[in-house]
């Protein structure tokens, strides 16, 4: 039997990171050697010792194994509060601004899902988490491109979003510092953000999952929430995923606007119930008892890392478009403008995946994404593979 598809998803695209995975599946099942993955954003370290034997701890209890509220344990939420406190000096309340999420990707879709119609736009960058573009699409809402470039230092130009766009928008998406090209803007920029959005009553969505990974001597990303205002019209998501190198935990949260936290409660309590409460428990001592010296000796590991692939990009026939100061990624540019020419060349060639730019949208095309998420090990023999491939050439 072939079962029909319901009208919302006849449109949508695969995720293209699960069609890349596939990929990878069937040249491994065929090829010579394992192919070595630097296009996903997935640490590769485990997290803090102490999160470990906390979950551990809590999991061998025998009263922990029942559903959890939806609103998430108290003990999560105040941990998270608690962080926002000391680390932005931003006050939540933890039991009306603060929502756990399963990481914070599913927040994400269930936002748009939760907050805008058929007929309505989201102000998406022109560079996007495929995530910000198919939660619009599942909603059937419509998509305005805001455009980040270089010649804009990769924050949009509101002035430039036509009027009858600003009449229907009703969700605004950016996140720095940004996913794919690794972009940290100034304080103003976030300033000017909020005060546009309120202007014309528009929520913005700050996804802000990279607040801990700095180099070159940095410490901390700014939070959405540290500028005035905000609270009424903002919400930010924030992740322990990349943070406290715990992806696979699938632990987030959702902060800001107590409406808007109450809108997405409504929408979550129907479709997923809470976390395991170990999860929970974990979590909070990731937030609040994770040592800096932790944070600071894996930054350092990873800018490591990035200093490798940025000395190797001339070798492998792509130029440094911007020096990351944060985030996991490296964002490249291929000379000859075609991202997927040169993915499909490095993945069947060189046997190494990176991701090519136009999975981020049209600003995408002609560059590359590289992650820091993968073994000094792999990264040594990744970089020796593409070298060589592209000697050959």
């Amino acid at each position: 039997m072939i079962f029909p598809k319901a009208t919302r998803v006849k449109n949508l695209p695969p995720y293209p990171f699960e069609v890349l995975g596939q990929r990878i599946k069937q040249l491994n099942a065929n090829g010579p050697k394992p192919i070595i993955r630097m296009d996903v954003g997935s640490p590769d370290l485990p997290p803090p010792a102490v999160v470990i034997e906390k979950l551990a701890e809590v999991a061998a209890r025998p009263d922990v194994h029942g559903y959890s509220t939806y609103r998430g344990a108290p003990v999560f939420r105040q941990a998270l509060a608690k962080y926002y406190q000391n680390r932005f000096n931003v006050s939540l309340n933890p039991d009306k601004e603060i929502l756990p999420l399963i990481g914070s990707k599913e927040g994400i879709v269930n936002l748009a899902l939760a907050t805008v119609n058929e007929g309505d736009i989201v102000l998406l960058p022109s560079l996007a988490y495929p995530a910000y573009i198919m939660s619009t699409m599942l909603a059937g809402a419509d998509i305005h491109e805001m455009p980040i470039t270089a010649e804009n230092g990769y924050f949009p130009v509101f002035e430039d979003i036509p009027q009858d766009i600003l009449k229907r928008a009703k969700l605004m998406w950016l996140s720095y510092p940004n996913n794919p090209t690794g972009a940290a803007v100034s304080f103003d920029k976030y300033e000017e953000a909020v005060r546009f959005c309120r202007e014309h009553g528009i929520l913005l969505g700050f996804d802000n999952p990279y607040p801990e990974i700095m180099y070159d001597g940095l410490k901390t990303a700014p939070s959405i929430m540290q500028v005035e205002g905000a609270m009424e019209t903002a919400v930010e998501f924030t992740s322990l995923s990349k943070t406290y190198n715990m992806a696979g935990w699938r632990i987030g949260a959702m902060v800001g606007h107590a409406q808007i936290i109450d809108t997405l409660l409504l929408v979550k309590s129907n479709v997923d119930s809470g976390h395991f409460h170990a999860v929970y428990e974990a979590a909070a001592v990731a937030l609040n008892e994770t040592p800096q010296s932790w944070i600071d000796e894996r930054n350092q590991r990873y800018e490591e890392r990035r200093d490798k692939i940025i000395e190797a990009l001339p070798n492998i026939n792509l130029q440094l478009e911007l020096h990351p100061a944060a985030t996991l990624y490296i964002w490249a540019k291929v000379p000859n403008g075609d991202d997927i020419d040169y993915h499909n060349r490095t993945l069947e060639g060189a046997r190494v995946s990176v991701t090519p730019g136009s999975f981020y949208g049209q600003d995408g095309k002609g560059y590359i994404r590289f992650s820091l998420g993968i073994s000094d090990t792999d990264l040594d023999e990744a970089l020796s593979r593409l070298r060589e491939y592209w000697a050959s050439q």
